[in-house]
C-alpha cells in the first residue's frame, strides 16, 4: 500500500511511539477494505509497539480504531486516511502511542477538564485542505479525555450518510448527532465552543495586557512578515488574528512563492506561524477585530476592540486583515450556503461526484475550478458575466477540451434555487437578450474574486470605493501611526509574495515612525 520512501519516513516517526497500542479494523470483502488492510499491515510491520486485529465489528466498514490497552480512548477512521489526511493518521498514531502534543499546556489542561459526553463525527474529503485541522484537533481531544469520542468519516466513501444528512460541504462536524460546525476549525476554536466561559476569560486576559509598540491585526503572510520585522527591532510586538494563516489556509497549490518550488496553503501557514514564534511575539489567535479607536492626539494610544469584548492598545498598528471570497449577493445564496452553494472546489468537489454543478466566474480561479470539478462530477456549467473568459489562454484551451463542460458568457446569475433543503438550480440573465434562463443542478461553486475585510474600519481610516485601505508608498494609512499591508490594501496584484514584502515595508515604516516620536 505504501511505497518504500513513505515507509522509511513513517518508520522514523513511529520510533517516537513509547506506549504499545492496537489497531482494530472492521472490514468486509470490498476493495476498499483490502486497501485498508494493506495500509494497516504496512504500519504494524514498521514497529513492534503496534499490533493489528481484524475482528472489529463497527457498523462502518471499512474503518479502524486506535486502542491503548487499559485506557478508554475512542478514535476511529472510517475510510482510508490518505491524501491530506495521511498526516492526521500519523499524528494519531504518535499521540495514541504516547508522543506529546505541541499544543500549549493551558490548552491541554482545558481539554482534560471538559465534563460531559462528547461524541464527534467529522465528514472529510481526501482533497480538502481544511479538513485535517479539524480531524487532528478532535483526535487529540479523544486521546486526552475519555469523555470525548471521535470518528473521522470519508464522505466520498460513505455516500449514504452524506445523502441522509444532506452534507454538501466539508469538513462537517457533528456532536452527539447534531450539527456542531462547518469549515476549518482549530483546536482552540473547538475548545472555545465547548467551554462557554473560555471566551470571557480570554477577553479579560487580553484586556489586561500592557500596550504594544506595534500591534499587528491579522495573521496572514503580510501580518506574519510585519511581526517578524517588528520583533527583530527589539520592540514589544503583538499579533491578533482571527485565524493565523488567513486566506492562505484556503489555498491549495502554491507554485509562485519564490525559493519554494511547490507547497500547499496550510503548510505555508504553519511555516509562517512557526517563524513568528521564533521571536518574542505575543500571538493572540481567534481574535476578530470589531472596532478601531484611533488616537486623537500625539502621545495617545490606538485601541482595537474585539468580538469577545477584549481590548488591546498600541503605539502603532499594522492592519493586515486580508480578504475573503466575494459572494454573488443574489436571492438564495445565503440560504443555501453549504447546502449546495460552495466556495472551495478542492474541499467540497468530491461530495458532488456524479452530479451537475455550476462554476460562477471565468477568471483563472473559476476556470481552474471547472477543470478540477470536471474530473469528478457529471457536468460543469461555467457562467461568466463578461463576453469572454478572462483566464489564461492555456487554461481556456484545457477547459474547452473537456467533453462535460459547457461555457456560458454574457450571463448574470440572478437567483439560487432550492427545495428548502438543498440547491436544485439557478437562474441567470442573458445580457445579450435580457432573457432569464434556468439550469437544473445540484451544486454552485462561486469563484468571483475577493472582498477586503474592512467593514470594521468604516469611518476611521480612508477606504477606496472597493473598500480597500488606502496606503502610500510606505504602507501608511490616512491616520498617523496606523499602517496597513497585504490584500486588504489598495496595493495591486493580490499575491502572497507581494503581501510578505508589503508587511515588511509597513513594519519598517512603523518602527521609523516610533523612533521619530518625541
Amino acid at each position: 500500500m505504501l511505497d518504500a520512501s513513505l515507509k522509511t519516513q513513517l518508520k522514523a516517526y513511529l520510533e517516537k511511539v513509547t506506549k504499545p497500542f492496537e489497531i482494530v479494523a472492521s472490514l468486509d470483502d470490498g476493495a476498499k477494505s483490502q486497501e485498508m488492510l494493506g495500509l494497516l499491515q504496512d504500519i504494524v510491520s514498521l514497529t513492534d509497539k503496534i499490533t493489528l486485529r481484524t475482528d472489529g465489528n463497527d457498523a462502518r466498514t471499512p474503518s479502524f480504531a486506535l486502542n491503548r490497552p487499559g485506557e478508554n480512548i475512542s478514535l476511529r477512521f472510517a475510510g482510508l486516511p490518505m491524501g491530506h489526511e495521511f498526516t492526521s493518521l500519523v499524528l494519531a498514531l504518535l499521540q495514541v502511542g504516547g508522543h506529546p502534543s505541541k499544543a500549549s499546556a493551558d490548552t491541554l489542561e482545558a481539554i482534560r477538564s471538559l465534563k460531559g459526553e462528547f461524541n464527534f463525527e467529522t465528514y472529510f474529503s481526501l482533497s480538502c485542505q481544511n479538513c485535517p485541522d479539524v480531524v487532528q484537533a478532535l483526535n487529540l481531544m479523544a486521546v486526552l479525555n475519555p469523555n470525548i469520542r471521535h470518528v473521522a468519516v470519508d464522505g466520498a466513501l460513505f455516500q449514504d450518510e452524506v445523502t441522509e444528512r444532506q452534507i454538501m460541504a466539508v469538513p462537517s462536524i457533528y456532536l452527539n448527532g447534531e450539527p456542531f460546525g462547518q469549515g476549518r476549525m482549530g483546536l482552540e476554536e473547538i475548545l472555545a465552543k465547548l467551554d462557554t466561559g473560555a471566551s470571557a476569560r480570554d477577553a479579560e486576559k487580553l484586556s489586561a495586557k500592557d500596550a504594544f509598540d506595534v500591534l499587528v491585526i491579522g495573521g496572514g503572510p503580510a501580518g506574519a512578515s510585519a511581526a517578524v520585522y517588528a520583533a527583530r527591532k527589539g520592540i514589544r510586538t503583538g499579533v491578533a488574528a482571527e485565524r493565523f494563516g488567513g486566506q492562505v489556509l484556503d489555498t491549495l497549490a502554491i507554485e509562485n512563492f519564490i525559493s519554494i518550488k511547490e507547497t500547499e496553503g496550510p503548510k505555508l501557514a504553519v511555516a509562517l506561524e512557526e517563524h513568528v514564534k521564533q521571536y518574542d511575539v505575543d500571538i493572540m489567535n481567534l481574535q476578530r477585530a470589531e472596532q478601531l479607536i484611533p488616537a486623537t492626539e500625539a502621545g495617545q494610544l490606538h485601541e482595537v476592540k474585539f468580538a469577545n469584548g477584549a481590548s488591546l492598545k498600541s503605539k502603532t498598528l499594522i492592519i493586515s486583515t486580508g480578504a475573503r471570497w466575494r459572494e454573488m449577493n443574489v436571492p438564495g445564496e445565503k440560504e443555501y450556503r453549504n447546502r449546495g452553494v460552495a466556495y472551495c472546489p478542492h474541499c467540497d468537489g468530491p461530495l458532488f461526484k456524479g452530479k451537475r454543478v455550476a462554476v460562477i466566474g471565468g477568471g483563472n480561479s473559476g476556470v481552474e475550478a471547472a477543470i478540477d470539478l470536471a474530473g469528478i462530477v457529471a457536468h460543469v456549467t461555467l457562467i461568466e458575466f463578461d463576453s469572454q473568459l478572462r483566464a489564461d489562454a492555456v487554461l481556456q484551451r484545457k477547459l474547452h477540451s473537456l467533453p462535460n463542460v459547457t461555457v456560458i458568457t454574457s450571463a448574470l446569475t440572478s437567483e439560487v434555487k432550492g427545495d428548502g433543503q438543498k440547491v436544485v438550480g439557478l437562474t441567470y440573465k442573458d445580457r445579450n437578450s435580457s432573457e432569464f434562463k434556468s439550469i437544473d443542478l445540484e451544486g454552485i461553486f462561486v469563484q468571483i474574486g475577493l472582498v477586503p475585510n474592512t467593514e470594521w474600519l468604516k469611518g476611521t481610516v480612508e477606504l477606496s470605493p472597493r473598500g480597500e485601505i488606502v496606503v502610500d508608498s510606505r504602507g501608511e494609512t490616512s491616520l498617523p501611526g496606523i499602517f496597513a499591508a497585504g490584500d486588504v490594501t489598495t496595493v495591486p496584484y493580490k499575491q502572497i509574495v507581494i503581501a510578505v514584502g508589503e508587511g515588511a515595508k509597513a513594519s519598517l515604516a512603523a518602527f521609523d515612525y516610533l523612533i521619530r516620536q518625541v
